[in-house]
């Protein structure tokens, strides 16, 4: 969903323009073969603690994403200094246990989550900024997005691993890869490009 004026844009048939998603992982958890559940290998899983992702999934449509040069990065802003790394409101990172990214452990919690767009290198980027449930112009603390981002609110600063994949992903994802017990990589995926940081339980 667009904003414009304040007023939500939506799509034909009544539908937002950029739909909303979710990515889930667990972690510390224990797969127990056999038993009566119905799930893949009749099993269950117990102890394990959720990390996941909220984010706006907004579709390309045709469009050049990332532009170059000078310009690079900067359709994504729509006006604010820093990417939402998504669509509509605040992409948000919720984890029931500390996480090690990069060189930091950051303590169980939510987090905002922003991507500082360079053409020479993506940075991603966890804040404490608190969230507007709803766009409101005359709030000047919580974000909406990326409006009202400060940088004294980061909690974490850590350089994105870039690929150029083969194919095109019409619509932003992110997801986790290669996830173990205690481990695993948040990517995000949009037009050729993935975006990925890895992570360890701290």
């Amino acid at each position: 969903m667009a904003l414009v004026g304040g007023a939500a844009i939506l799509a034909q048939q009544g539908r937002p323009m950029s739909p909303d998603g979710t990515a889930a992982a667990q972690v510390l958890g224990k797969w127990t073969q056999g038993g009566q559940n119905f799930t893949l290998g009749r099993g269950s899983y117990s102890g394990g603690k959720w990390i996941e992702m909220t984010f706006g999934r907004p579709l390309r449509r045709g469009r050049d994403l990332w532009g170059s040069g000078v310009n690079y990065g900067k359709d994504a802003l729509v006006g604010a200094p820093i990417w939402r790394a998504g669509a509509n409101g605040t992409t948000r990172l919720k984890s029931e246990v500390p996480l090690a990214i990069g060189s930091r452990v950051i303590p169980a919690g939510e987090y905002s989550v922003f991507i500082d767009l360079k053409e020479t290198g993506w940075t991603f980027v966890l804040s404490s900024l608190p969230v507007q449930p709803k766009y409101d112009p005359n709030e000047k603390v919580a974000t909406w997005g990326a409006y009202n981002y400060t940088p004294d609110k980061d909690v974490l600063r850590t350089a994105m691993t870039l690929e150029t994949l083969p194919h095109s992903h019409e619509q932003l994802t992110w997801e986790f890869l290669d996830m173990t017990d205690t481990s695993g990589t948040l990517a995000m995926t949009w037009g050729n490009t993935m975006a990925t940081v890895a992570f360890k339980v701290g």
